[in-house]
């Protein structure tokens, strides 16, 4: 478990599951060992000396001084899905969450930076055969262009239907708020559109006494991006606006000194963007 102090502002993160290696079989196709060799600063944080790319999927705990907010809420348990590693999970990841000290009725918000299976499944719980939303207190927090979008598009799903069983049940228990793609959260954490990977698709801002930080969401998959922007998602809506939105994006968090949290970076998950050329790479040091 990795936490980050942003001044009054605690983000921790909570894993789901950890990998390696699998990343450029299905989801970053032009990301092969030999390509990814060749960007040397990934190693060891992001990648083994073969090339072999590390990912993460995992959940991030926003603690502002007023409110408590779960950023994306992974796979899930006992979810029907077309992926044999995705199909009928049982993991630990509300007991690592609970022994974290954020029991499920604690929590203000989930917030959704898109609705993907792997950012979705803990929304809800299997109890005798019906999906429950599993943050009874919270508000659940989607961009109204996202949940108009896959309302309409359920089609389009991959992997199987996670809107039937992790986001709809959620709106038929009158838990979901539908927001602007710039919706403020609180003081401290406020949405920031970055469309392409989803058609709604928000990152998170946060900010408090001069010091900000970024959730990306899934702008970007892997650091590997950001030496070559040009690599797109399998799972991108629109490729050449996910690739304009990640160009825009680090050109902008290069000038600043913003911590850039990972939504699926593994390992030490976050650093400051800074230049590398024409292109960019993650200071781990900053």
């Amino acid at each position: 478990m990795s936490s980050w102090q942003i001044g009054d502002v605690r983000i921790t993160k909570i894993v789901e599951r950890e990998s390696t290696g699998s990343i450029h079989r299905f989801l970053l196709l032009d990301a092969t060992p030999e390509a990814c060799k060749e960007i040397a600063w990934l190693h060891p944080h992001f990648m083994t000396e073969q090339g072999e790319l590390h990912i993460s999927v995992h959940a991030l705990v926003v603690e502002t001084p007023r409110c408590r907010i779960i950023v994306d809420t992974c796979f899930g348990n006992d979810k029907k899905r077309t992926r044999p590693g995705f199909h009928m999970l049982s993991g630990p990841f509300l007991h690592d969450l609970d022994a974290a000290g954020f029991p499920v009725d604690g929590f203000d918000y989930v917030m959704c930076t898109h609705l993907h299976v792997d950012h979705v499944g803990w929304n809800t719980v299997l109890v005798d055969g019906t999906w429950e939303p599993t943050f009874k207190k919270a508000r659940y927090l989607m961009a109204t262009t996202e949940y108009a979008y896959w309302c309409q598009n359920r089609d389009e799903q991959q992997f199987g239907d996670y809107f039937g069983d992790s986001v709809k049940p959620v709106f038929d228990a009158g838990l979901v708020e539908l927001v602007a793609a710039n919706h403020r959260v609180c003081d401290e954490v406020w949405l920031e559109p970055t469309p392409g990977h989803s058609p709604g698709h928000v990152s998170v801002r946060i900010a408090s006494r001069g010091e900000q930080a970024l959730i990306t969401g899934d702008f970007m998959h892997h650091p590997c991006q950001m030496a070559r922007p040009h690599w797109c998602s399998t799972a991108d809506y629109d490729q050449r606006a996910a690739e304009a939105t990640r160009r825009r994006m680090l050109a902008q968090l290069a000038d600043e000194p913003t911590l850039v949290i990972g939504t699926h970076f593994a390992g030490v998950t976050a650093g400051r963007v800074v230049r590398d050329g024409a292109v960019w790479c993650l200071n781990t040091d900053a």
